[in-house]
């Protein structure tokens, strides 16, 4: 999937500047975008995904140059899956109810289509006992893996993950990156912003490191997280991998 973007920027008065000018181009297959909170990185998730505007610049996702009006930023984000930290489920729906809604209402698939399709996710991705229960009475991560689940129903041409394992214990934090895992070995195209280093450097091929505002160091994950080229990445691995030394 090629990204690219020219002179993005995002801003919300004169000083406070979330993303200052940046360039980018090149084919994406899995990005990780890393970096110290508030540096811009799901700044930079919603833009791509179409979700916030931004101040100045062009983006442009799979040769397709984001729109500005709404009703076309709508039909782009069709397109496309999205998961958030806390994965955004209806509460009073059931887990099988918040895969197949969406298919049937945005998809344009019957209610049996849909319904088909979250039982066979929910089969997939460890659930099949689950499909009738609510979020309330699922784990965490058995929430971001509905959650998931929802966001590649509709089989997008890329996926978007915003830190879906922050709120969430190791065990079930290793459940929904294996999940993510699966995924990239089936060839689904994704971008998540991440803290799990490992997951970063073994699962991903590229990253990205966003610091204050600025992409500081993009490449090959490998390269990247063995040769920093700049102090801050350098500081930022340090501190993070202090306590992991299987990184």
């Amino acid at each position: 999937m090629k990204i690219e973007f020219q002179g993005l920027t995002k801003q919300y008065d004169q000083e406070h500047i979330v993303l200052k000018p940046m360039d980018f181009s090149d084919d994406i297959h899995t990005l990780a975008i890393i970096g110290p909170s508030g540096g811009g990185k799901s700044t930079l998730l919603r833009i791509l995904g179409g979700l916030l505007q931004p101040t100045a610049g062009r983006v442009a996702v799979g040769g397709e140059e984001l729109p500005a009006d709404e009703s076309a930023l709508q039909k782009y984000r069709q397109r496309l899956g999205f998961v958030f930290q806390q994965g955004g489920l209806f509460r009073h729906l059931s887990a099988i109810d918040n895969i197949a809604l969406p298919l049937e209402k945005v998809h344009g698939y019957t209610r049996q289509e849909a319904g088909r399709r979250a039982e066979e996710l929910l089969d997939r991705f460890g659930l099949g006992e689950d499909g009738r229960k609510k979020p309330g009475a699922l784990s965490g991560g058995q929430q971001q893996r509905v959650a998931i689940a929802r966001a590649v129903a509709a089989k997008p041409k890329l996926l978007l993950l915003d830190e879906p394992t922050s709120a969430l214990d190791p065990e079930y934090t290793n459940e929904v990156l294996d999940v993510i895992d699966e995924l990239k070995n089936e060839g689904m195209d994704f971008v998540i912003v991440t803290h799990e280093m490992g997951f970063a450097r073994h699962a991903c091929e590229k990253v990205a490191f966003l610091c204050e505002g600025s992409l500081l160091e993009y490449g090959d994950s490998a390269s990247l997280f063995a040769h920093p080229k700049t102090h801050q990445l350098d500081r930022f691995l340090s501190r993070l991998l202090e306590w992991n030394a299987s990184e």
